[in-house]
């Protein structure tokens, strides 16, 4: 048998020595604060309004068409239709997004450094089928298994971590252009009950309608923006920065396997990294 047979055999063998690790990846589930937060403030604003007199004095077709539909179209003079369609995506996963703690994220990158050095790098493309759901993860391992250059390798994972960041602040934006546009649809709503409420002041049946559509305006304005579109768009902002941190030890991880250092100083990286704050 030649030196180069031998060579592949060990390597075949190397590869194939042992299973593919078990990495503990990030499960969605019903995010309780956000919905338990939603429903409260629900249920509390109808409970004083029953309380407070008829629910249906609070309905008002014209008011609501005004306030809902007129901050969506202006939100969308800022925005583009994918924006929007991407906002919400984004607040369809804040109801169930994914959680990791930052002690399995650091297991994980233990573990790949751990096995890649058992059974060398290429040992790591074993893994790729199981993590379709972590799209930057396999695009980490991918890129570790192509031998990319350490420096090389930083600067894509750098580049793309901001780049994902950026992608999903743009909802962000959207959901804080909403909170801004909301009050201001239920103004101009208020001036326009104001002015009908004038237009008609010796009408006093017309009087009731048009002073409904100049305070409930306001009032819709004012829950939407500060009940809903403001704490999602902080909701959102905190998630994308958890992504962050969680791509971040991914990408150090990465750069330590690729340049073979020792399991040691990975686990005293991470061990600073999980005393901050």
């Amino acid at each position: 048998m030649s030196d180069s047979e031998t060579i592949n055999n060990l390597a075949v063998d190397q590869t194939s020595s042992s299973n593919p690790i078990k990495l503990r990846l990030p499960g969605r589930r019903l995010d309780a604060t956000l919905i338990i937060g939603l429903s409260a403030g629900a249920c509390l604003i109808v409970t004083a309004l029953v309380l407070s007199g008829s629910l249906s004095a609070f309905y008002n077709i014209p008011a609501i068409l005004l306030v809902f539909l007129g901050t969506l179209a202006v939100t969308m003079i800022s925005f583009n239709f994918n924006d929007l369609i991407s906002t919400l995506s984004e607040f369809i996963e804040l109801l169930a997004p994914k959680h990791q703690k930052k002690s399995d994220t650091h297991a994980n990158i233990l573990d790949l450094a751990k096995y890649s050095r058992e059974n060398g790098i290429l040992a790591l493309d074993k893994l790729n089928n199981s993590l379709v759901g972590e799209p930057f993860l396999q695009r980490t391992i991918s890129l570790i298994v192509e031998g990319t250059n350490g420096q090389v390798l930083e600067n894509i994972l750098t580049k793309e971590i901001y780049e994902i960041s950026q992608t999903r602040r743009t909802s962000v934006d959207v959901l804080r252009r909403l909170a801004e546009v909301a009050p201001s649809m239920g103004l101009i709503g208020t001036l326009v009950g104001l002015i009908q409420l004038l237009g008609n002041l010796n009408s006093p049946a017309e009087i009731g309608p048009a002073m409904a559509i100049a305070l409930l305006t306001t009032f819709y304005g004012a829950v939407l923006a500060y009940m809903i579109f403001a704490p999602l768009a902080t909701k959102l902002e905190h998630n994308i920065a958890m992504e962050s941190t969680i791509n971040e030890t991914y990408k150090a991880g990465a750069i330590s396997i690729t340049k073979q250092e020792h399991i040691h100083n990975l686990e005293m990286y991470l061990d600073n990294n999980s005393k901050l704050p």
